[in-house]
């Protein structure tokens, strides 16, 4: 479960700065509260220059706060985030419409792809604003033809938000508890026994474990997408092309799985070959990985996807290929 601030519910609407800290005020005890039950909520950096009121934006208006109010503002979204742009899972080229606007590169857009791709996420909207409603119905168009519509829960007062957390499964608080609950959850990938253990001595960072398990959804998930021949699905090809290939730059979104190049093959060719979970006393070597960026986290995994063997899930933990 993931929180996105949806950035379109900040428009200029509000009359005068007092409405407006009432309004933020809302969305940071809705942060607090998310992180007391150990979930971040994600923003985008374009926030904190948002148009406010008619005649003032973002900038220019949080001068008006007391100091400490202003100071814990800007540092959740200019400094520490987490920003789901860093690591945004749909591209500029994807096209998204709600509302009867387009909100591809926003968090609705974001949101909504990573529903319909199987990866919970939320919204938490400014109020007032027009977005007081939930679920938000989204549609995905592709080469101008409704492809498929999806629901994205949104949130705009603390105590709804409240209620939906305290129905939420046990939070992930730590690098064991990730370990613990993987296994279990994740039943079509296969852990090697010290797969967690380069996480330890290392802090705990709540949206990168979030990430992580995001990843490990999707594998788990492209899995199931192979026939008994051990040939890609229709849903299977869908997930290659919008997971496993794409490059920085393209259209807004990387590939969030892909092969180390030719150059790290070589030169980390002992670091990226494992203990094989599968086949005691033999060599595993997985060059493929998923990837976090705050801070640089990776999964190394088997590839090709196989018929006849699950996915094996090696090492989860720092940056192997650094120079």
């Amino acid at each position: 479960m993931g929180f996105l601030v949806n950035d379109l519910s900040l428009y200029g609407q509000y009359p005068d700065a007092q409405s407006f800290q009432e309004a933020i005020g809302r969305l940071m005890k809705m942060k607090e509260t998310a992180r007391r039950f150990g979930k971040d909520i994600f923003c985008h950096r374009k926030v904190a220059f948002a148009q406010v009121t008619s005649s003032l934006s973002f900038p220019q208006i949080i001068q008006n706060f007391d100091r400490n109010k202003k100071h814990s503002i800007m540092q959740w979204l200019t400094r520490t985030g987490p920003f789901w742009e860093d690591e945004r899972m749909h591209g500029s080229d994807d096209y998204l419409m709600c509302l009867d606007e387009i909100v591809t590169d926003s968090a609705v857009g974001e949101a909504a792809w990573c529903c319909l791709n199987g990866i919970e996420r939320h919204l938490v909207s400014f109020s007032p604003s027009r977005w007081e409603m939930s679920p938000i119905s989204v549609d995905f168009f592709e080469d101008e033809e409704l492809k498929k519509r999806v629901a994205v829960n949104n949130f705009w007062e603390p105590s709804t938000l409240t209620a939906i957390l305290e129905k939420t499964p046990s939070q992930i608080d730590s690098w064991d508890r990730l370990r613990e609950m993987a296994a279990p959850r994740f039943s079509r990938l296969v852990f090697a026994d010290d797969a967690f253990t380069p996480l330890e001595g290392h802090p705990f960072v709540s949206g990168a474990a979030q990430r992580l398990i995001s990843l490990l959804h999707t594998l788990d998930r492209f899995k199931t997408c192979h026939d008994d021949q051990g040939k890609r699905t229709k849903e299977g090809h869908e997930m290659y092309k919008n997971f496993f290939t794409g490059q920085k730059g393209d259209g807004g979104r990387g590939a969030h799985f892909k092969d180390s190049s030719d150059s790290e093959k070589a030169e980390f060719k002992e670091e990226m070959t494992f203990n094989h979970p599968g086949c005691p006393g033999k060599g595993l070597f997985c060059p493929w990985h998923g990837s976090t960026q705050t801070p640089q986290l990776r999964i190394h995994f088997s590839w090709p996807v196989k018929v006849d063997e699950p996915i094996y899930i090696v090492y989860v933990g720092p940056k192997i290929t650094k120079r």
